[in-house]
C-alpha cells in the first residue's frame, strides 16, 4: 500500500502520479481564484456558501496529500521540517488556526492561503529550476542584500545631511530618509520626495547609477544559475 501510494504521490512515470499531480496544480489555481473571488464586495450568500463549500473541499484533499506525503516519508521529521513540508503545512495551516481567532484575525491567516501557489514548485520542471538556482546562489543572494540594507541606510544618511535644512519636512530624519533611500536605489523614483539643493541631486545621481548595478547583478546571477540548474538536471536524466 506505501507503495502504491508512493508511486502515485512522489512519481510522474505512471498515469496515476501524472494525474494526481495536474489535479492538484489545477486545484491550488482554482483555490487562489477563490480566494481572490471572495474579496469581491456583496458577493450574494450563495456564492460565498459555495466558495466556502470548495475551500472546505481543497483543505480535505491538502491535508490527506500532506498526511500521505508524511506517511511515505522514509525520514518523517526530516520531510516535516524540510521546504516543501512547511509549505504543505502553510497551505492547511490557515483553515485549522481560524476556529481559534475572531474574525480579524482569521482574515489574515486567510492571507497565508497564498503559500499554495509556492506548492507549484513541486509540480512543475521549470519552476523547480528556479528553486535549485536560488539554492546555488543562495550564499551570495544573502551578501547581495545584506550589502543593499547598508546602502539603502548610508544614502539615506547622505540625503539627510544634504537636504534636511532646507526640506526640513520631507527629510526630517534618517528614518524619514529611508524612503527616498528606497525609490531611489531601486530606481523607481516616484517624485514625491525629491532634492533641491546642488549636493543633493549630484548624490541623487550617485544613487541613480548605483541602484542601476543594483539591479543587474541579481539578474546576471540568477540567469547563470538557471543555466547551471538546466545542466544539473540534464546530467540527472542521464
Amino acid at each position: 500500500m506505501k507503495k502504491n501510494i508512493e508511486k502515485i504521490v512522489e512519481s510522474r512515470d505512471t498515469k496515476a502520479g501524472l494525474y494526481f499531480d495536474y489535479a492538484i496544480q489545477f486545484l491550488i489555481l482554482l483555490s487562489v481564484l477563490a480566494f481572490t473571488i471572495e474579496t469581491i464586495p456583496d458577493l450574494e450568500q450563495s456564492t460565498q456558501d459555495f466558495l466556502n463549500i470548495f475551500e472546505f473541499i481543497c483543505i480535505i484533499i491538502f491535508s490527506a496529500e500532506y498526511l500521505f506525503r508524511i506517511y511515505i516519508a522514509e525520514k518523517k521529521l526530516k520531510f516535516i521540517f524540510s521546504f516543501y513540508g512547511i509549505i504543505d503545512l502553510l497551505a492547511i495551516l490557515p483553515f485549522y488556526l481560524s476556529f481559534g481567532f475572531d474574525l480579524r484575525s482569521a482574515r489574515i491567516l486567510r492571507f497565508l492561503r497564498l503559500f499554495r501557489l509556492v506548492k507549484l514548485v513541486r509540480y512543475n520542471k521549470a519552476m523547480n529550476r528556479f528553486a535549485v538556482a536560488f539554492k546555488l546562489i543562495r550564499e551570495e543572494l544573502i551578501m547581495f542584500s545584506v550589502v543593499s540594507l547598508i546602502l539603502i541606510y548610508l544614502s539615506a544618511v547622505g540625503i539627510y545631511y544634504f537636504e534636511n535644512s532646507v526640506q526640513p519636512e520631507s527629510f526630517s530624519s534618517i528614518f524619514s530618509s529611508l524612503w527616498w533611500s528606497v525609490v531611489t536605489l531601486t530606481t523607481v523614483g516616484y517624485g514625491d520626495v525629491v532634492p533641491i539643493t546642488t549636493g543633493g541631486r549630484i548624490f541623487t545621481f550617485l544613487i541613480l547609477m548605483i541602484g542601476l548595478g543594483i539591479i543587474a547583478i541579481p539578474s546576471g546571477m540568477i540567469s547563470s544559475a538557471l543555466t547551471e540548474a538546466r545542466n544539473l538536471e540534464k546530467k540527472d536524466n542521464k
